[in-house]
């Protein structure tokens, strides 16, 4: 029997979860739980991602002792917009900052000035928060932080993790959309606008799309987790939100597109439909 082991993390929890199909029913069960939440020093706010890490590989040394060490694979979902930013040697180049940080406060303008309103939202159809990845690394630039100039790689927040568990450095698709600098009509990063927020378009990895197989787990985590050294680590959407939408029992054979909609509830509520193509324009 091939057994699927799924951690969500979420802004104030995460969860390990053990899925398998029986008689054609999906089973469930939820093996390990721990709390998350962002760490304030002084005026900035910072998650500890590392231990968010070892979290992960508590969770599947909870697998090991209830199930063995045989499972088919390992996928993960987070929030989305934050990233974290690594160095020559794959370490991060610096404290990964959360959405919820006020480095952002009135950096919108700032950032207009630099590009036009109307030009970034035409690339990326991203509705204009504080939070969302392009005003959080454009604070970065302006400010001149220091981290920028060892920066050799960008990921999201679960393709760090995908990275950590796998060796294998890639952006998937689902929370790269998250980013506010993802073209969705070329399916690929923004990268005119990338440039002209004084970024270094090299810095972003391949995109891969939901359910790639990045390779097996590393060696290093099964010799200290006891897992298979064979487990697969799987993309799955990554973004949390994603995942839940994808998992809604429409039939969309009989369902004509627009004639349902979904409201998302967790740290956020979100509302929205699903499209076979991007919507983007001046409503």
């Amino acid at each position: 029997m091939k057994r699927y082991l799924a951690f969500d993390l979420g802004a104030s929890s995460g969860r390990a979860i053990v899925g398998w199909i029986e008689d054609g029913i999906l089973k469930l069960d939820e093996i390990y739980r721990f709390p998350n939440g962002a760490i304030q020093v002084f005026d900035s706010m910072y998650w500890d991602i590392l231990r968010l890490f070892q979290e992960i590989k508590n969770g599947i040394i909870e697998y090991v002792k209830k199930y063995g060490s045989e499972l088919y694979s390992i996928g993960l979902d987070t929030w989305g917009v934050d990233f974290v930013l690594l160095n020559e040697r794959d370490e991060p180049a610096g404290l990964v900052h959360t959405y919820r940080d006020n480095r952002t406060d009135d950096i919108l303008e700032k950032m207009f000035q630099r590009v036009p309103k109307e030009e970034i939202f035409n690339q990326t159809g991203i509705q204009f928060m504080s939070i969302n990845t392009s005003t959080q690394i454009f604070s970065m630039v302006d400010n001149n932080c220091p981290e920028l100039e060892i920066t050799k790689t960008f990921l999201m927040i679960p393709d760090y993790f995908n990275f950590l568990l796998s060796g294998i450095k890639c952006s998937e698709y689902s929370d790269a959309t998250t980013s506010q600098l993802f073209n969705p009509i070329e399916n690929n990063w923004a990268y005119d606008l990338i440039e002209k927020l004084g970024l270094n378009k090299e810095w972003f990895c391949e995109i891969k799309d939901p359910g790639t197989i990045l390779g097996p787990i590393r060696k290093e985590i099964a010799v200290e987790t006891g897992i298979s050294p064979n487990t697969l680590i799987i993309a799955p959407l990554c973004h949390d939100t994603g995942s839940a939408i994808v998992a809604i029992p429409v039939d969309n054979k009989n369902v004509k597109e627009g004639e349902w909609a979904y409201i998302s509830s967790g740290t956020w509520s979100l509302l929205g439909v699903e499209l076979k193509k991007p919507l983007i324009n001046q409503k």
